[in-house]
């Protein structure tokens, strides 16, 4: 997934060629002055997007290229149908006149630049070109557009009259060889309509001499994109592959392979080393020095040396160019009328100018990404080691080459530093921590992510097994959340998402993108490895770099293990889970969506990160629970043993009476048989599938977090929102295939009308219209509801979302109101009731929407639009995070409130409506299979100090461990308290954690539930280390023993203090720790 700033039509380059050729579907940013945020969830171009449309001009003759033709690098040729021309550097010898132009500009705003400032920015399109020498410049205020009006002033006025000769030698000669010979030919320029026109009649080249001119104007995405080129083989009529393009820039060699095209470089602008990097088919000097042979045959006549004559084309070609001549005197003509060009210029300006503000004006939230680093990342690259392995390459020699490229890192001291962490921000799962001094000595793995980033969610595992792999070493993982939601910057929703995913590491909530920002972050997830002095190692982006990253840590350690500047000194951690006790014996934990069975009152609950499904009566009432022990898991069987990982989706199939579950973490489809009571997959199998057409049968068709489901009962198929892929899949129960039904893999908001020309933003939510044509859709990343048309595959927008301009994924708030003017945030779940209204989950507004599709008003039915807890008048009532919602036969609305890990409804025939929470009765929290206390030994150690607690009556309740120190005195850093769990007898108390670690204020929170009603005794022993500044450290061994009474029924939860001061040093209960501080 790729998430990345765009602008059109004045944009920095919102494609990284880099990034893109691992097929990472990471979430990618490019800052700009005007632009905003996309992911871009594929590497390559679909297929879908290919066709015929636009103009066309008939040819006589196409050019059958043999498959067994080889070009001169060894690779076969294929067949060619067409070559697209880029313009400046190609075409016409403009790059040194636009540079000059460009200097006079800045030079008039006072600013002192040289023509080689500009030469990074070649390519990418005049806004970039001029606003990304400004970002470097610093230059405050600059306005692109007001810039681009007066560089085309100077540029036509100066440097390209009519005729003035900025044509390059054989380009006229090569483009009518190539249409002679059968093929189509094609202007794909990065620059403005303006200059394309502008340049073409300076250089002698006339418009009509083209099939197809396709320049930035109409284009969000500009090179190193491939959007022009792709645009380009569309408007011929041509699939991408058969196309040549011919180009002078990094950036458009860059777009063009991230098009699936073949290209020849000229080095007109760069030399012949630097353009090797982007990996071209031919590399020529010149456009007269690319022959016919090349392009069709890819020069397989000769070798790969630069030509220094043009090449000849025979006589029937210079025929050709004599009547292109004649046409070359025809008048300027400007939108099929005869017209001036400073008419032309002034109202293409004009055009130009009011659709940068009208733009700029729909995409505000996008700027707070901008980011001069960014920017310089993405075009020059972040300095970074080779992570490419060779086959057959062993796992030390690479580990040696990192190695080697650490050392070389540092002796040339070119790595970047990090900065400070800044004191003001909020910190999770640890005290606040500092990078000089908590984290000097370590490997660092900073992880860039946001909680409803889909791929943030996919690396998790990643993250989990380098923590595991290097407990035990000087290494740490730090998450740096750089929210893309305004919800998303709550601490407290921040805290709960880190609940949710089982976060351990310590996080810290960078709300304002400073380190993002510092270290030119331009995409979620990246990752960022720090040395143990502060340096930045490499900077790697998105999904699928679990080896690339084990293998930078190990070569760092080794390599900073040698240096012996290394501090394996524990992080103060204080987790989230061991400080939030409710928690621990809420029946539910954060329920993602829900089911009903009117017929036979059932509500179906997916607890999610109990990882089970609960069943109740529409009253609250406990019927039964899958997956009873809550351990997370992919095994069918009975309802006992069967297990899943944080399951979603629900829907109900009442002819077989079962329940099909969207069993997200696992990537699976599952099926709950309630007549048998049995759990079996259907497909998926645990592994995170790249599939995007499907087709396979079970378990051997790989799926990708799907997160909703909903049933068809007439044709028998389980449609699928499948959000790690951003498509809708299907399941058809008949025959057990599962395959996409609709959406072509990009991640936006784009509405077509067939399958492969409609794309999703993560999907997460889906319900089935009352006639069953359609399907309405929660697409949660671009904040929108879209209608899934189940006949065509294709869709159409509801509510939210924007409505020009697909890409733009960020078009969000809280604004009720009539179609695309509406404003939602995050939508998470939708369900369309029996009356065809749409009831919204508006999951980071906190709110429940109502949707009439047939007017496409929107208005809120419950919620303030804060989170939090509160019961009563719906519009005043509030709820946190709700995510899933469904419609009970008798006009109850039941909501998923996740945040809260309630369950919540709204009767809808009462006049005014109130929102209640839902008495769950009978339901428990499950009991792990696992769980092992050990049994109570018969005494202490002679040097324990035991503390008696009277436990009482109780079956359940908490335990809350606070041990202080004396004044001046502290928990030790390095050698971490810990404290264990005994019972007698044993199995007759359960107590959670059964062992840890004490907070750095000396406490912990345990959960106790008694499996015997008879007496029995716990013992909490505690192993305590303490320290006086610059004193030796102390050691003190506390045992607190618990006897609990005869159990009394109905007892209240109990509470129980376990409380101890520790003495100083002159105190004889204590014991000296050496060498420990």
């Amino acid at each position: 997934m790729a998430m990345r700033l765009l602008s059109p039509p004045v944009s920095i380059p919102s494609y990284a060629k880099s990034f893109t050729s691992h097929s990472h579907h990471g979430l990618w940013l490019i800052s700009g002055s005007s632009s905003f945020i996309q992911r871009w969830s594929r590497s390559h171009a679909s297929s879908g997007r290919r066709g015929g449309r636009g103009r066309m001009t008939a040819m006589c003759v196409k050019v059958e290229e043999e498959t067994k033709s080889v070009s001169e690098t060894g690779i076969k040729w294929g067949k060619v149908s067409a070559v697209l021309f880029d313009m400046d550097g190609v075409l016409c010898n403009s790059e040194e006149p636009s540079r000059r132009a460009a200097v006079e500009v800045f030079a008039e705003l006072g600013v002192e630049v040289s023509v080689d400032d500009f030469v990074p920015f070649m390519g990418t399109g005049e806004g970039n070109f001029l606003g990304g020498v400004a970002s470097v410049k610093g230059v405050k205020g600059f306005d692109t557009d007001a810039a681009k009006k007066r560089f085309f002033k100077i540029y036509i006025e100066k440097y390209a009259k009519p005729n003035s000769g900025i044509g390059f030698p054989g380009a006229l000669e090569l483009i009518t060889a190539c249409k002679a010979s059968g093929l189509k030919v094609a202007v794909a320029s990065s620059a403005d309509r303006i200059k394309v026109d502008a340049n073409l009649a300076a250089a002698g080249l006339p418009i009509t001499l083209f099939d197809a001119v396709v320049s930035a104007d109409a284009f969000e995405n500009l090179k190193p994109a491939p959007d022009i080129f792709l645009a380009a083989a569309k408007t011929l009529n041509l699939p991408p592959s058969e196309c040549i393009v011919i180009e002078d820039a990094l950036a458009g060699l860059q777009a063009a392979k991230a098009a699936e095209m073949r290209s020849i470089a000229v080095t007109t602008t760069l030399s012949e080393e630097a353009l090797a990097t982007a990996g071209p088919s031919l590399i020529r000097k010149e456009i007269g020095n690319i022959s016919l042979d090349d392009i069709i045959a890819g020069g397989s006549g000769r070798s790969n040396e630069m030509i220094q004559g043009p090449q000849h084309v025979n006589t029937s070609v210079q025929a050709s160019s004599v009547a292109i001549e004649k046409k070359r005197q025809s008048a300027f003509s400007f939108g099929g009328l005869q017209a001036s060009r400073r008419d032309a210029l002034r109202y293409a300006s004009l055009g130009i100018s009011i659709s940068c503000l009208f733009f700029t004006i729909r995409n505000w939230k996008a700027m707070q990404y901008a980011s001069p680093k960014a920017v310089w990342n993405l075009i020059f690259g972040v300095s970074n080691p080779s992570l490419e392995q060779k086959e057959g390459e062993l796992r030390y020699t690479r580990i040696q080459q990192l190695v080697d490229y650490i050392s070389d890192l540092e002796t040339r001291g070119s790595a970047l530093r990090l900065p400070e962490f800044p004191s003001q921000l909020d910190w999770l799962n640890t005290t606040p921590l500092q990078l000089r001094r908590d984290l000097k000595g370590k490997v660092v793995l900073l992880d860039f992510w946001t909680y409803c980033c889909i791929n943030c969610m996919h690396v998790l595992p990643d993250l989990e097994f380098l923590e595991k792999k290097y407990k035990d070493m000087p290494f740490a993982v730090v998450g740096v959340h750089s929210a893309k939601f305004d919800n998303e910057k709550d601490l407290e929703a921040i805290r709960n998402a880190v609940l949710r995913y089982g976060i351990t590491h310590p996080v810290v909530n960078d709300g304002d993108m400073y380190l993002w920002r510092e270290l030119g972050v331009n995409s979620w997830p990246t990752f960022a490895i720090i040395g143990p002095t502060g340096s930045l190692l490499a900077q790697v982006a998105g999904e699928g770099h679990r080896k690339d990253l084990d293998d930078l840590v190990e070569a760092a350690l080794l390599y900073y293990g040698r240096k012996k500047i290394l501090d394996n000194t524990q992080l103060p951690l204080r987790l989230e889970k061991d400080n939030d006790p409710k928690l621990l014996t809420s029946p539910l934990k954060f329920p993602g969506k829900l089911a009903v069975d009117a017929v036979n009152n059932r509500l179906f609950i997916s607890d999610s990160n109990h990882n089970r499904i609960v069943v109740t009566d529409l009253e609250g009432n406990f019927i039964v629970q899958i997956g009873s022990s809550g351990e997370e898991g992919l095994q069918d069987g009975n309802f006992e043993d069967a297990t899943f990982n944080r399951p979603q989706g629900l829907t109900y199939n009442a002819k077989k009476n079962a329940l099909y579950v969207a069993d997200t973490e696992n990537h699976a489809l599952r099926e709950i048989d309630f007549v048998d009571e049995k759990v079996r997959t259907l497909a998926g199998n645990g592994s995170k599938g790249s599939d995007y057409k499907g087709g396979r049968k079970g378990t051997s068709q790989f799926l990708n977090s799907p997160w909703d489901v909903c049933f068809d009962h007439v044709n028998e198929k389980v449609y699928i929102a499948m959000a790690g892929l951003h498509q809708i899949w299907e399941h058809d129960v008949s025959d057990d295939t599962t395959k996409a039904f609709s959406g072509d893999g990009y991640e936006r908001n784009l509405n077509g009308q067939s399958s492969t020309s409609t794309s999703f933003a993560q999907p997460s939510g889906i319900s089935l219209s009352s006639d069953l044509m359609g399907a309405y859709v929660a697409d949660s990343e671009s904040s929108s509801i879209r209608m899934l048309n189940l006949k065509t595959g294709g869709s159409r927008l509801l509510a939210g979302g924007d409505l020009f301009f697909p890409e733009n994924l960020f078009k969000f708030g809280d604004h009720d109101g009539i179609g695309s003017e509406v404003l939602l945030q995050h939508p998470l779940g939708v369900f369309c009731g029996k009356d065809g209204q749409v009831y919204v989950a508006d999951s980071y507004n906190h709110k429940i929407k109502i949707l009439d599709p047939s007017s496409k008003q929107v208005s809120t039915l419950a919620g303030t639009g804060k989170a939090g807890f509160k019961d009563g008048t719906a519009l005043a009532a509030q709820l946190s995070e709700p995510s899933g919602i469904v419609e009970a036969g008798d006009g109850r609305l039941f909501i998923a409130d996740t945040n809260n890990s309630l369950i919540r409804y709204i009767d809808l025939h009462e006049g005014e409506l109130q929102l209640r929470t839902l008495e769950l009765k009978g339901v428990l929290p499950p009991a792990s299979r696992t769980r092992t206390v050990r049994r109570l030994r018969k005494r202490p150690s002679a040097d324990t100090k035991i503390i008696t607690v009277t436990g009482g009556p109780a079956n359940e309740g908490n335990l809350y461990l606070m041990i202080s120190v004396p004044e001046n005195y502290h928990f030790s850093k390095e050698a971490r308290s810990k404290y264990s769990v005994e019972t007698e007898p044993e199995n007759a108390i359960v107590i959670e954690p059964s062992e840890g670690t004490l907070g750095p204020q000396g406490s912990a929170i345990l959960h106790f539930k008694r499996d015997s009603p008879s007496a029995s005794l716990a013992r909490i022993n505690c192993k305590v280390y303490y320290c006086k500044e610059d004193e030796v450290c102390l050691y003190q061994s506390l045992a607190f023993q618990v006897p609990f009474e005869e159990e009394i029924p109905n007892a209240t939860p109990a509470e129980i203090n376990l409380q101890y001061v520790l003495g100083g040093r002159s105190s004889k209960d204590n014991l000296q720790l050496q060498g420990s501080r």
